[in-house]
């Protein structure tokens, strides 16, 4: 497994890391045993980044990983986790929370479900706009120098907040959405954080099914894409247009449309990892193929042209979520 290293004072990991959310929420039902043995599948083939948030299944997920994990050495994975969103009995969103005592409780919850004493990567999972970045960042440094917390990361926060928390304490990476049809990160995101020695942790990278060449509707009630704009009416059959053009350049090259979109992601620089959110081990094969093609200058350019970022319909979240979004402003 290539490997690629997380900014300049982060570790080093694999050069594709695995998306655990979708193994508790957001895209309807999931399989259990399927899902921790895709987990022990990815360790098996070397992934050793696994990505989770606190608020994924409100907790479920943390505990389905610590329960996978179970018995695994230590030091054969890294853990980055995600604090901050806010959740009702319902699954409702509430808002944020980055006040430093609720960062050092989420911690302390995180720590227990996932059966750890410490967390690789932590990082609020929005920017709270009731706190100063400045605060939330420190009160994390404190958990670094108390052991809990190995390195501090950021997530869809816009240059200004990533330059200032950059200010308090080294951050190791952003994670932020970032594929073929969205690419808002190159305006400015992505040169701050080459400048300050930040890695991209890309979440999104089949854009939430679109261009993985397998979907054709939401699931249902349950999947969080039946109320994003990208996946209603004509948005959704315009979208899966560009994934029928993305098919056949890929084709072209012995790729499928999701091993095409992964490998255009890892190819535009080291210090970007992919996250794929294989729910099941056949999804997680196929994007580690990703990682056996490379990709030419004019292959790109092929990858460009038959999924423009132009030419998506429709934003990635609802207009509230939208306005949550640091990094869009």
């Amino acid at each position: 497994m290539d490997q690629r290293k997380l900014g300049n004072t982060g570790p080093t990991v694999s050069a594709i890391g695995l998306g655990c959310m979708g193994m508790s929420d957001m895209y309807g039902p999931a399989d259990r045993a399927e899902s921790q043995a895709t987990i022990h599948a990815a360790l098996e083939a070397g992934v050793d980044l696994l990505d989770t948030g606190d608020f994924y299944g409100m907790g479920h997920n943390e505990m389905l990983i610590g329960e996978a994990l179970e018995g695994v050495s230590r030091n054969r994975y890294r853990l980055s986790v995600k604090f901050g969103a806010l959740r009702g009995p319902d699954g409702g969103w509430l808002g944020y929370d980055a006040r430093p005592q609720a960062v050092k409780t989420a911690a302390a919850y995180s720590l227990r479900r996932l059966r750890t004493d410490h967390i690789d990567i932590y990082r609020p999972s929005r920017l709270d706009p009731a706190v100063p970045i400045e605060d939330t960042i420190g009160a994390i440094a404190e958990l670094v120098k108390a052991g809990y917390v190995r390195h501090i990361g950021l997530s869809e926060v816009g240059a200004e907040t990533i330059r200032r928390a950059a200010a308090v304490h080294p951050i190791v990476d952003l994670q932020i959405e970032y594929s073929l049809i969205s690419r808002g990160i190159e305006r400015e995101i992505l040169d701050t954080c080459r400048e300050l020695g930040i890695a991209i942790t890309a979440y999104g990278v089949l854009s939430r099914g679109l261009l993985g060449g397998h979907m054709r509707a939401v699931s249902g009630a349950t999947d969080f894409r039946a109320h994003a704009p990208r996946f209603q009416g004509e948005n959704l059959a315009k979208n899966l247009a560009i994934t029928e053009a993305l098919r056949a350049v890929a084709a072209a090259r012995g790729l499928t449309p999701a091993q095409a979109a992964i490998a255009w992601v890892a190819a535009q620089g080291r210090d970007i990892v992919p996250l794929v959110g294989a729910r099941r081990r056949e999804r997680l094969a196929e994007a580690l193929g990703a990682l056996d093609a490379p990709l030419t200058p004019e292959d790109l350019a092929a990858l460009e042209q038959a999924a423009p970022a132009e030419a998506v319909a429709g934003d990635r979240y609802p207009a509230p979520q939208m306005a949550m979004l640091d990094s869009e402003r």
